[in-house]
């Protein structure tokens, strides 16, 4: 499963950490996307900067275990 990650606020005025997390996930600026495989280490670094980015699932990404199976 992949994430696409939009940052939404400008990183002036976060620490030095959180610009630099953002740097490593590829964000350089306010409206910049990219799409990374998800994994717990992308999940911190996103937790990191959550007050600054937006998550989604990838495109095309079907929901696994939320749909229920006929006859249950």
């Amino acid at each position: 499963m992949s994430l696409v990650i939009t940052q939404v606020k400008s990183s002036n005025g976060a620490n030095g950490r959180q610009r630099d997390t953002l740097r490593s996930l590829g964000l350089r600026g306010i409206g910049k996307t990219v799409e990374r495989e998800d994994s717990p280490q992308l999940r911190g670094m996103v937790h990191a900067v959550r007050h600054l980015v937006t998550v989604e699932r990838g495109p095309g990404e079907a929901r696994t275990g939320d749909e229920r199976s006929e006859g249950e």
